[in-house]
């Protein structure tokens, strides 16, 4: 008994002076001020996509894919078939660099669903959830911190394009409104990752799927060559893939030959994944709860 009271004393008595804790005192601390406002969608969204780049700062490693991939891409299919396609590297790099900068951006995309997947394995979702924010602003703030490494990545490709030769008829403005459509789609199709991140059990598994989805969609397109040299049987399967619609808009903006067509094509795209992918993504993100 006299243990019990002796630790019953320890426990009412503050760290600082030692003297007993009042409880209404405390209750009106924790209860009585005013409570910070509900932060907007768009405020949270924010906050996450800072949160992203934070992760990117102690991880710097992230980049690699965002940096030395692109330019390993770039350099290789330029030397290793422009002559052979084209006739020369110059020739081959005004068709090859807006294809290359799709695919570069696109490949990248699957990287959402890995890291929401690593998010969801610690139980991180699970404070998320448990927060006052706008429910969707976790997944838009993932995304939009990634919109800066598609940036990134896109202006690496376009600086190394220019450096081998690359000439835009189109200029500056065709070049941004080019990686401005690239990156909507990229934006949209990261909801396929999201979701995938929430289904799968492990981050290799996201991967390892996303990659057997996005190889054939990027190597059965226009990226590398003019589907008219392909047997119609393929030349039908290139012309209603997705990837081969956003490599002509993009292609076609950045030289100043942009048909509407293709530009609505790629909107059309990127509208129809997130009407899909986000209420599944959302849907599975509220019931892991």
């Amino acid at each position: 008994m006299t243990t019990t009271s002796t630790t019953s004393t320890t426990s009412t008595s503050s760290a600082a002076g030692g003297q007993p804790h009042d409880p209404a005192a405390l209750h009106a601390a924790l209860v009585g001020g005013v409570r910070p406002p509900r932060p907007s969608a768009a405020r949270a969204s924010a906050t996450f996509g800072w949160r992203a780049l934070l992760r990117i700062k102690h991880v710097p490693e992230q980049l690699f894919d965002v940096t030395a991939f692109p330019v390993i891409t770039t350099l290789m299919f330029t030397y290793l078939f422009g002559g052979a396609l084209a006739g020369s590297v110059s020739a081959y790099v005004q068709y090859f660099l807006p294809g290359v900068l799709v695919q570069t951006v696109v490949m990248i995309t699957m990287y959402t669903g890995v890291a929401l997947n690593t998010d969801r394995e610690k139980g991180v979702f699970d404070r998320f959830r448990s927060l006052p924010v706008w429910h969707p602003s976790a997944m838009v703030g993932a995304l939009l911190g990634d919109a800066v490494r598609f940036t990134l990545a896109s202006t690496i490709v376009v600086v190394l394009g220019v450096v081998l030769g690359f000439r835009p008829d189109a200029g500056v403005a065709g070049v941004l409104a080019g990686v401005a459509l690239l990156l909507v789609f990229a934006f949209s199709l990261g909801w396929a990752w999201t979701y995938l991140g929430l289904v799968l059990r492990t981050p290799n598994s996201v991967m390892g799927t996303s990659m057997m989805v996005l190889f054939p969609l990027t190597f059965g397109s226009n990226i590398f060559v003019d589907p008219a040299t392909m047997p119609g049987w393929l030349e039908a399967v290139v012309g209603v893939n997705p990837i081969s619609h956003l490599a002509t808009g993009v292609r076609g903006l950045m030289h100043g030959t942009a048909d509407g067509g293709d530009v609505l094509l790629v909107l059309g795209w990127s509208a129809l994944f997130v009407a899909v992918f986000g209420p599944l993504t959302m849907r599975r993100y509220g019931s892991r709860g």
